[in-house]
Order: C-alpha cells, then sequence, then structure tokens
C-alpha cells in the first residue's frame, strides 16, 4: 500500500518523513520528493523559541544532547576509578613501610608496561607512583582540555596502569 503525499491536493507517492508540527515534536508526515525540498526550504528547526532557548541548545548539541558531570559527580566514570585507584586508607601502615625489598621481585610484563605509561622507571616507590599518576590525571583530565576525547582515552589508559602497579605492589608487599 502506498502512501499519499499529505500536501494540499497532491497525488504522488508520501516517500519522506517531514515533521507534522512546528513545535519540534517527533510526529511527522510523509511528503513527496517535490513537496518535501519545498517544506525543507521553508523549515526553521528553531521557530518560535528565543534566543536562550536557541544557545542552549546549540550548547547541549555539542555533547550529542547527553548530560555531562563534573569531575565532582559522584557517578562520574573519572571519579569513580580515581577513588577506586586511591582507596589506600586501609593499606596505609602496609605502603608507609616502604618498598625497599621491592628490588628483589620480578615485575610482569604488564607491570612494565605500566611503569612506561606511567613514565616512571620500573621499581620506583609506591609514593613517587602515586605522585605522578595525580600530576597526569591533573593533566590529562578532559576538563581541564575542554571535554577532548583523546585525553579521555589517555587518562582511561593511565588510570589503568596505575591500578595494575597498585595491585602489583600491593601483592609484593603482602608477601
Amino acid at each position: 500500500m502506498k502512501n499519499i503525499c499529505d500536501w494540499n491536493n497532491c497525488s504522488k507517492e508520501g516517500s519522506y518523513k517531514a515533521p507534522k508540527e512546528r513545535d519540534n515534536s517527533k510526529n511527522f508526515r510523509l511528503l513527496c520528493l517535490e513537496h518535501v525540498k519545498e517544506f525543507n526550504k521553508k523549515w526553521n528547526y528553531f521557530s518560535g523559541m528565543n534566543d536562550d532557548q536557541i544557545m542552549e541548545f546549540l550548547k547541549s548539541d555539542m555533547v550529542w544532547h547527553k548530560p555531562t558531570q563534573s569531575f565532582s559527580s559522584s557517578d562520574n566514570f573519572f571519579k569513580i576509578l580515581w577513588n577506586d585507584a586511591l582507596k589506600d586508607e586501609k593499606d596505609v601502615l602496609k605502603f608507609k613501610n616502604g618498598f625497599n625489598h621491592m628490588n628483589q621481585f620480578k615485575f610482569n610484563h604488564y607491570d612494565i608496561k605500566a611503569f612506561s605509561i606511567l613514565g616512571v622507571e620500573v621499581g620506583l616507590k609506591w609514593e613517587k607512583v602515586q605522585e605522578k599518576f595525580k600530576k597526569l590525571v591533573k593533566k590529562f583530565h578532559p576538563d581541564m582540555n575542554s571535554g577532548n576525547k583523546k585525553f579521555e582515552e589517555k587518562l582511561k589508559v593511565i588510570t589503568l596502569a596505575y591500578t595494575q602497579l597498585k595491585n602489583t605492589y600491593r601483592e609484593k608487599n603482602d608477601k
């Protein structure tokens, strides 16, 4: 069954969607190619909006109309990783004792890669690894880099490297 163009007295096939109402709703009507072109010439998505509403729409459009969260938001991905990575409160005494004996341990290739990602030497004291991680988080956090996805991905890798080392140091300290 063919759909007939929903334009005044047109009997051509309506194959193209066009908004039905001027309120930017999801309701639509079907038009033929000729009439959808005519409709599109006159269509103004922002019709009926004031300047503030248009600016708000454009700002929201920059993040694909998805809500963004500040770093301090409780369910922010980076805050969760950060909190998990820095949950050393229970292990403060263990970590405070130092890792003078770390030289006797061999690090696996994941650890060596993690040291490399953080840009520190293999077997560095835990406190120095933490300091470097904190500097890198400040440097690569998306809020410090205009929300650039490249920096967000880099920070994820840095956080995973830090978590790898944290787990390794914790395991080696328990021995």
